[in-house]
C-alpha cells in the first residue's frame, strides 16, 4: 500500500526518510566527522516520537502541529517538520518557551563536544522531550549509564513516556538540576540543555576526575575539564547557542545602556559579554573592556571553577580581565 493509498500518510515511512535527510544535512556540514558513532544514533533514534506535538513558529505566531490530527495532511507535515533542523518549541506559557527540542546540528555539535567513550556515565541537566537522553542511550548501549533531570515534573513523566514508546529507559529524576544527582554520581560527563548563568558548584563536584562538563552559559557553550580536587577549568566554544533558561524563563530589566554606540549594542560578541558580566560591569564599562580587547570572540573568554569560587575571564586566568561567575 503506498504513502497517500485510502488518504492515509505512511508515517513511519516517511519518518525514516526525513530521518535520512536530516542526517545527511547534518553530515554535510561535518559536524561528527571525528565521531562518526553519533551519526548511527542520531539515523536510529526516530525525533518523531519525542514530539507527538509541537509548536513551529509562522508569521501569525506559533502553529500547534499534532501527530493525532484526524487530518492526514496535517499528520504529514507534523512528521516532516519533526525532522526539520531547527528547534521545535513544545510548551509554551503566556507567550514564553517553557520547553523545547533543540536544533539537531546544534544537538550533534554538543554531543561530539562533550567526548563521550563507551562506558561513561553522563548526567543531563534539562530533560526537554527525552530526545537528548536517547541518543546518548544508543550511543552508549547502556540506558543505566544515562541520568537525566529537569525540576518540572510533567516534562519528566512525558520524557519517560517519549523514551519508552523509542525503545529507552534511561534514569529520568524530578528535581534541582543545579543540585545534580548524587545518588547516581559520580558521572564521567554533564551536559545541560538549558541556558545558565554559571556553574553550579554540584556539577563539578559530581563530576569524576578526567571529566568535563559541557553548558550553555549566556549565549556560549562553555566546555570545562575537571580536575577532582572540586576544580574545572575550560574555554567557551566559538559558536553561539541560544537555549530555554534553566528554571524557566526569568525577565531581568534591561541594563542602562546610555552611552553605548548602537553599532554595539547590535554586535551578538558584545551582548554576550554584556550578558556574562552582568551585575558585574555596567554596559559601558563592559563596551570599554571589549573594545580595549579588540571586540573578542567567545573562544577568548574561560571560566575556573574552584572550592572558593567561579570566574570568567578572557584571553589569560590570571587577568588583567577576571570576574566573578555565579555559581
Amino acid at each position: 500500500m503506498g504513502a497517500h493509498d485510502f488518504g492515509v500518510p505512511d508515517i513511519e515511512g516517511l519518518a525514516a526518510t526525513a530521518r535520512g535527510e536530516l542526517v545527511r544535512e547534518i553530515d554535510a556540514e561535518g559536524v561528527w566527522a571525528a565521531e562518526p558513532v553519533w551519526r548511527e544514533a542520531f539515523a536510529a533514534v526516530p525525533r518523531h516520537l519525542f514530539v507527538p506535538y509541537y509548536y513551529a513558529a509562522g508569521a501569525d505566531g506559533h502553529e500547534r502541529r499534532w501527530g493525532e490530527s484526524a487530518d492526514p495532511r496535517d499528520r504529514e507535515r507534523w512528521v516532516r517538520g519533526a525532522y526539520e533542523d531547527v528547534p521545535l518549541a513544545t510548551r509554551l506559557c503566556d507567550g514564553w518557551l517553557l520547553s523545547s527540542s533543540s536544533q539537531p546540528s546544534l544537538m550533534a555539535r554538543m554531543l561530539v563536544a562533550l567526548g563521550v567513550a563507551d562506558g561513561d556515565r553522563v548526567l543531563e541537566i534539562g530533560a526537554g522531550t527525552g530526545y537528548n537522553a536517547a541518543l546518548l542511550a544508543h550511543r552508549l548501549g547502556d540506558d543505566d549509564l544515562v541520568t537525566s533531570i529537569d525540576v518540572d515534573p510533567e516534562i519528566t513523566e512525558s520524557a519517560r513516556r517519549h523514551l519508552a514508546a523509542a525503545g529507552y529507559r534511561p534514569a529520568v529524576v524530578t528535581g534541582d538540576g543545579t543540585r545534580g544527582v548524587p545518588a547516581r554520581a559520580p558521572f564521567d560527563r554533564i551536559i545541560a540543555t538549558c541556558a545558565t548563568t554559571g556553574v553550579p558548584r554540584a556539577w563539578v563536584a559530581q563530576c569524576a576526575a578526567g571529566g568535563r562538563i559541557l553548558a550553555p552559559v549566556a549565549t556560549g557553550l562553555l566546555a570545562l575539564a575537571v580536575r577532582g580536587d572540586g576544580c574545572a577549568e575550560g574555554r567557551f566554544l566559538p559558536s553561539a547557542a541560544f537555549f530555554v533558561p534553566l528554571r524557566g524563563p526569568s525577565p531581568q530589566e534591561p541594563p542602562d545602556v546610555t552611552g553605548v554606540p548602537s553599532r554595539a549594542l547590535d554586535d551578538e560578541l558584545f551582548r554576550f559579554l554584556l550578558e556574562l558580566t552582568r551585575g558585574v560591569l555596567g554596559p559601558r564599562e563592559a563596551h570599554r573592556v571589549w573594545q580595549r580587547a579588540g571586540m573578542p570572540g567567545r573562544e577568548r573568554y574561560g571560566v575556573t571553577v574552584t572550592p572558593d569560587g567561579a570566574w570568567l575571564w578572557l584571553d589569560d586566568r590570571e587577568g588583567p580581565w577576571v570576574w566573578p561567575l555565579p555559581v
